[in-house]
């Protein structure tokens, strides 16, 4: 869905029950499914279709998830990776200059010599899954603390990590699911030479703006091309998505793969009401904050608009997902069939001898709770380009003193590659807004914190905010590239004897910030073990025939093109290109609802009646984002976008009454690419594209 990372106006559905996918059998189309697990009888019964094993093979290799948050699909035998425009919006605003505003203007690359480098961008293509739960959970010994079942977690999953990665070459990720129930190893193939291709005018690309944003009907281009490179080279992806002749059809079977990035359907009641009490709000008080900061900075003009754009788009973004889903916690009717369900699964527990050890579990949750309430509004760290870097470095070289094994997970040998990719970034930063951003996050860790606490003084050096956040930005060197080098190879003590500011900074702030990591870690160790608890007596009270809550990793959701009723009316399944013009007239052609030149131009020569954006009722959230849709042959039909209003319960549960998630339909990417753009080479490739598997 459009927001990145995140979760707005929830309805709520009276077929929630207890959290639905982890928590029970899943119901309808509901479902994030495992690539190793899916629901082939459930499809066979319902649709009437069954997926084979090379069928699924086919699917995860063609899928791609963007580091930066989102996903996307090869669509050529050469390279050519289809994701959203709001997905590549960060690297098309790190190429981008004053002089030539890719992000706002748009960009094609006529000639392979044309397509541009993208300055840290990593794509990740799943090969393999592999179940290593008892090695996971055999290495945590019984009657551990908390503290000493987090080190031996950490360090066995490190341990096979770092044996895959040493014996594949491939990026190792021991994921958790079903809340610690179980553990999987993925594998990925990595891309980090990757090119920008296309990119359509940002007025297409988000046509109505903040204001249809989570709305339907839509009309948006929402596309953006890159090319994977090995070797100097376009990759070589066998694996790739097929161009569907005709697109999505109304009431047609769909499939929907792509990463997902967080779902809580396990969660207790106790902890949807720490989400409603404490976090929620808390997130939106610094959302609109910062909403109010980035607009005023971009009210500057030109070039600060531009720097500020991206950052502002993703903040307005989630600030109207969180409230709509704050809105729909505070609506008691949310939490009737999920206290009900909740209470008839612990009285099961209770009345089951095999299970009553674990009948503690939901009191834990809710103890845990109430500490991180306490330590909510905690925090050691401040929103900055440039000092995130200085953080980086000052836990990096400690870390690099220990094993492996016993680092923060950020830090281990395994993920080395991604951390010093993002790290030693040649993207641009731009000084005034980190300045702008570094002292609002001064300032609110001062309100956090209060202006006589010791830190706050160790931060402010007797100056305000906006003083003190000038001198760090303005005396920094970690905006180059090589000094971020020459202090990691420093080590340890060359960092302690550093006179960089914003080194110093983060030095004196590394105590703190370990305190916090570290009660942190507790609790979700705490959390870990008490999930994986209730996660058994799920697995007892409903069979393990379900999904587990999503993880930004790669999952398959299916469900049928459908339109839905809103307010008594009838909402139809697609729009169509045509009516993108009769958007703008109604509302007289203003700002977010104007097309860009280039639309205008090619009026006549656009098919008005091909369609454009349409609804499925796949069950998506953020993370979905640059998506494939497919048909039952495995074939491109659409790309995922967002989801309508109220699809944002998806968090926490999933219904297929008025839900929709929204798709730009591959009849239209492909129309306005011929048209419109006149790129012609894209038009090729796409179209030569082999067919896939067969199914049953």
């Amino acid at each position: 869905m459009r927001y990145r990372s995140h979760s707005g106006v929830w309805m709520v559905m009276a077929m929630w029950v207890a959290g639905a996918g982890s928590a029970g059998r899943a119901r309808g189309d509901e479902g994030m499914w495992l690539f190793n697990d899916l629901p082939k009888a459930a499809l066979r019964e319902r649709h009437g279709f069954e997926p084979t094993d090379e069928w699924a093979k086919h699917v995860m290799l063609a899928s791609v998830r963007f580091n930066s948050g989102g996903s996307a699909s090869f669509v050529s035998p050469q390279g050519l990776v289809l994701t959203n425009h709001h997905v590549g919006a960060d690297t098309l605003q790190k190429v981008s200059t004053a002089e030539r505003n890719i992000y706002r203007d748009g960009f094609y690359a006529r000639t392979p010599e044309e397509e541009i480098a993208a300055p840290d961008l990593e794509l990740n293509q799943l090969v393999s899954i592999e179940d290593v739960t008892e090695r996971v959970t055999g290495a945590v010994p019984a009657g551990a603390s908390p503290s000493e079942a987090f080190a031996a977690r950490r360090a066995v999953m490190d341990r096979i990590e770092s044996e895959s990665l040493q014996a594949t070459g491939l990026r190792s990720d021991v994921v958790t699911l079903y809340g610690g129930g179980r553990y999987h190893l993925y594998r990925y193939r990595k891309y980090t030479d990757v090119r920008l291709v296309f990119a359509p005018e940002a007025a297409t690309g988000f046509f109505g703006g903040d204001a249809d944003n989570f709305e339907y009907p839509r009309y948006c281009l929402d596309i953006c091309l890159f090319r994977a490179y090995e070797n100097g080279k376009p990759a070589n992806t066998e694996h790739h998505l097929a161009w569907s002749a005709d697109g999505a059809g109304d009431g047609e079977l769909i499939f929907v793969s792509g990463n997902p990035g967080r779902t809580r359907r396990i969660y207790t009641v106790a902890a949807l009401k720490h989400q409603r009490d404490v976090r929620f709000p808390l997130t939106l008080d610094f959302l609109r904050r910062r909403e109010i900061l980035l607009q005023q900075y971009g009210l500057g003009g030109g070039e600060f608009e531009r720097q500020a754009r991206d950052d502002l788009f993703g903040v307005q973004n989630s600030r109207k997902a969180y409230v709509g889903m704050l809105g729909g916690l505070q609506n008691p009717a949310t939490f009737v069939a999920k206290e009900a369900a909740e209470k008839d699964l612990r009285a099961r527990v209770d009345s089951d001898a095999a299970l009553k050890k674990h009948a503690d579990a939901w009191t834990r949750v809710e103890e845990i709770q109430a500490r991180r309430t306490q330590a909510a509004r905690e925090s050691a760290s401040f929103n900055s380009r440039l000092y995130g870097i200085a953080e980086t470095i000052a836990q990096l070289v400690v870390e690099d003193r220990k094993p492996s094994s016993q680092r923060l997970r950020e830090f281990r040998d395994s993920a080395r590659a991604s951390l010093e990719q993002d790290l030693y970034s040649p993207a641009p930063i731009h000084g005034e807004l980190e300045k702008t951003l570094l002292a609002d996050s001064i300032g609110l860790f001062i309100e956090r914190r209060g202006g006589d606490h010791p830190l706050v003084a160790a931060v402010l050096q007797g100056k305000g905010p906006e003083e003190r956040a000038s001198e760090l930005i303005g005396k920094t060197k970690l905006g180059d590239i090589e000094a971020r080098r020459a202090l990691v190879k420093s080590g340890p003590d060359g960092v302690a004897r550093s006179d960089d500011p914003l080194i110093q900074l983060a030095r004196s702030m590394n105590d703190e910030y370990r305190r916090l990591r570290t009660i942190q870690d507790e609790l979700n160790e705490l959390e870990t073990q008490a999930y994986a608890a209730i996660s058994e007596c799920l697995f007892a009270a409903h069979g393990t025939g379900t999904y587990p809550d999503a993880t930004f990793t790669l999952r398959l959701a299916f469900g049928t093109v459908k339109g839905y009723t809103e307010n008594g009316q009838a909402v139809a399944p697609w729009t169509t290109l045509g009516g993108a013009f009769e958007h703008e007239a109604r509302h007289q052609a203003k700002d977010p609802w104007l097309l860009p030149k280039s639309w205008h131009e090619a009026k006549d020569q656009i098919k008005a009646d091909t369609p454009y954006n349409f609804v499925c009722t796949a069950d998506i959230i953020g993370g979905n984002s640059g998506s494939p849709v497919l048909n039952r042959q495995g074939e491109f039909v659409g790309i995922i976008f967002d989801g309508n209003i109220q699809s944002l319960t998806a968090d926490y549960y999933y219904s297929d009454e008025v839900s929709r998630a929204v798709a730009v339909h591959s009849s239209a990417i492909r129309e306005t690419l011929r048209a419109v753009y006149h790129a012609d080479r894209i038009v090729e490739e796409i179209g030569g594209a082999a067919k896939p598997a067969e199914s049953k």
